[in-house]
């Protein structure tokens, strides 16, 4: 393989990689979503979240378009302090991950 081509293809293997990682959705975009009935309303995925964690608290969330799949990430603190990173699948609540923050 020439030099030219090798460098063609990795600044094509390097290109794809950026647009297949996640995005964050502007507000606009949510309420589409939400309105479509394509993601849950993000008091029922808070729910969702809280049930792994009865007494916690929500820090922050965010909703974000991942491979084509959308995703709710929770910050929540526990009745103890301790912070707690949930992933959930925005689209049937599902909790895909739920583990202490490091």
């Amino acid at each position: 393989m020439n030099r030219l081509t090798a460098f063609i293809l990795v600044t094509l293997i390097a290109f794809g990689a950026g647009l297949a990682q996640a995005r964050d959705l502007h507000r606009h975009e949510i309420k589409k979503l939400v309105d479509a009935g394509t993601i849950l309303p993000f008091d029922k995925l808070n729910e969702a979240a809280l049930a792994e964690h009865p007494d916690g608290t929500v820090i922050d969330t965010e909703l974000e378009d991942e491979y084509g799949k959308y995703r709710y990430k929770v910050d929540l603190r526990d009745a103890d302090g301790i912070e707690w990173d949930l992933e959930l699948d925005a689209v049937s609540g599902k909790v895909l991950k739920n583990h202490q923050d490091t």
